[in-house]
């Protein structure tokens, strides 16, 4: 490998990991808010509603985990892959987005209160969607390795 070439491999897959991180947080937090919050009587977790947003933010975070540690691996085993660092970073960066948006839906006003970990968790997940290349660079690149170089 010529030195300086994974580079973008790696720090990606650390991007991924930092935003699969922060989506796990915000989740569990929310989590923990919609067990102990009563409703109209209710925990606020024993609404459908409720019950299908964790779903939805769950069933993200494990796609994400599994992108980023698929990615990791194959780091790992010194097979550079940028297609599946990008998408990896991408599904990740998006999915921390994703939840800790769906996260201060579920804290309400609280999921801006700085006491509340949500709200920082929130400002640290849209850093993963820019920087190391933006959504649309990481496509550019999954799609350069999907068709190759046209003549």
């Amino acid at each position: 490998m010529l030195p300086g070439t994974g580079i973008f491999d790696e720090s990606r897959i650390l991007i991924a990991a930092q935003g699969l991180g922060t989506a796990q947080g915000a989740f569990d937090r929310a989590l923990a808010y919609v067990k102990d919050r009563e409703q109209f009587g209710r925990k606020i977790a024993q609404f459908q509603i409720t019950q299908h947003k964790l779903a939805d933010m769950a069933t993200k975070i494990e796609q994400a985990r599994l992108l980023t540690y698929k990615a990791a691996w194959n780091f790992d085993q010194g097979r550079l892959d940028p297609k599946l660092t990008s998408m990896a970073k991408m599904v990740a960066g998006r999915t921390a987005v994703e939840v800790c948006d769906e996260a201060i839906q579920l804290l309400g006003g609280y999921g801006y209160m700085a006491e509340y970990d949500v709200e920082r968790f929130a400002r640290d997940a849209k850093i993963c969607e820019i920087y190391e290349g933006t959504k649309e660079i990481q496509k550019n690149t999954i799609a350069s390795a999907l068709v190759g170089k046209l003549k």
